[in-house]
């Protein structure tokens, strides 16, 4: 029996060696996210999540950053199995001089009724890397993919169309009248700013190419989804002729794969919106942008109110009902160039290009006017409901996209603090 217990305990010891010495971050958990152990790896990951010091609690250390994390471990019905694997949770920035959100991976498995095995490892870079992949595969197929299926126009040094051809006219409808009109016109109303016309030329300039993706607009006003690449051309010696050339692909056919993919990683299971990690990431290079050329660019955040006592109350699918119920709000409200996501359990971030205070104030207004209005029947209860709203603009003082958030939090607080159901600006 000594030998046993011996044996037993050699064991325990390696196991421990193991988990301290491993290169990514392990933790025992119980169900309810109780941390039982972790080696140093973990608490350097964690730790700046933690405002009082301390780790006890996995799924409170990272609930403003993966909501539905303890929803995922209690619906996990099976004894043991990978209840999610490879989860990408976007924290911070945590400081001002910090740039970029670090990004973490999180696998959980559950070993028995009680205990489970957290595996985080940090893939901030590897983001990078996937990011310029994508983007590289994109440029690729821009060029060599379908490549009957196109419309190719040479644009002016201020993004106007330069001259029509046959091209132009099948993908697009459009005919002479385009000539001497901003390149804008491909793009149905709100999914592009007059900024973001200008931004792409400037990124095409500095990179030797941009592209994006989503809805275009034909001469009738029917939409497609289709990429358009723009790249610079050579100057000729007078100065004068095209600037850039404008390449646009019709790939309605393969949005439904690319679409599932995107949606698979960038949104929001519950409500269908951004999630964290898209908003930071689109948001970041919306700052970048500003830095680069200062413009209007405001930040909304809004929260449920007494979210909590909803739930309480009515229960948690009731709940998550009234979290749908907004994040389909926010999308009716505001235009399909604002990045709309929800980024913590209750809260939700707008950030808006080209648009000032006067104008965020006046569209959080109505929408908060919007919601107080409306009752929800959810299994045959009446739910009504409020949301507070903070907003900031981006000024010079302002260093990055933490400090924006955090004036929009302030914003946020003095908002439920002067009595709730209504917008606040930063002071």
């Amino acid at each position: 029996m000594q030998t046993d217990a011996a044996e037993m305990a050699a064991e325990y010891q390696a196991l421990l060696q193991f988990l301290y010495m491993s290169p990514v971050g392990l933790a025992q958990i119980t169900g309810e996210g109780e941390i039982v152990m972790m080696n140093p790896v973990s608490s350097q990951l964690l730790m700046p999540l933690s405002n009082d010091g301390e780790l006890t609690n996995l799924f409170t250390a990272l609930e403003n950053f993966a909501p539905d994390l303890r929803h995922h471990v209690s619906s996990f019905s099976a004894p043991r199995g990978t209840v999610c694997d490879g989860l990408r949770i976007e924290l911070g920035p945590f400081t001002r001089s910090e740039r970029d959100p670090k990004v973490l991976s999180l696998t959980l498995l559950k070993l028995e009724a009680n205990r489970l095995m957290a595996v985080l490892n940090d893939i901030t870079q590897q983001i990078k890397h996937e990011r310029q992949l994508r983007q590289n595969e994109a440029w690729i197929n821009a060029i060599i993919v379908g490549v009957t299926d196109y419309a190719l126009v040479s644009l002016d040094r201020e993004g106007r169309v330069e001259s029509w051809n046959e091209s132009l006219g099948r993908v697009t409808g459009f005919g002479g009248e385009a000539v001497g009109k901003p390149y804008s016109i491909f793009y149905p109303e709100g999914c592009i700013t007059a900024h973001r016309v200008t931004d792409r030329l400037s990124e095409a300039d500095e990179s030797g190419w941009s592209l994006d993706d989503g809805w275009r607009q034909r001469a009738d006003g029917t939409r497609f989804w289709g990429t358009a690449m723009i790249a610079p051309l050579p100057l000729q010696h007078d100065g004068k002729g095209p600037a850039y050339c404008l390449i646009i692909r019709d790939i309605t056919d393969k949005r439904e794969a690319t679409e599932h993919l995107r949606r698979a990683s960038e949104c929001d299971h519950l409500t269908g919106i951004a999630n964290r990690r898209a908003f930071f990431e689109a948001a970041d290079l919306e700052v970048v942008r500003w830095q680069k050329a200062p413009r209007p660019l405001s930040l909304l955040m809004f929260d449920a109110d007494h979210f909590k006592e909803i739930n309480d109350r009515y229960g948690h699918p009731a709940g998550d009902s009234v979290l749908r119920h907004f994040a389909a709000m926010l999308t009716l409200t505001f235009r399909e160039c604002d990045i709309v996501a929800r980024i913590g359990g209750e809260e939700f971030a707008v950030l808006l290009p080209s648009t000032g205070t006067p104008g965020a104030l006046a569209v959080a207004s109505r929408l908060i006017s919007a919601v107080a209005v409306q009752t929800l029947e959810i299994d045959g209860q009446r739910i009504s409901y409020t949301v507070s709203g903070g907003l900031a603009t981006m000024e010079p003082e302002v260093t990055g996209l933490a400090g924006l958030m955090k004036r929009a939090d302030q914003a946020l607080y003095a908002a439920k603090n002067s009595g709730r159901n209504r917008v606040q600006s930063f002071a």
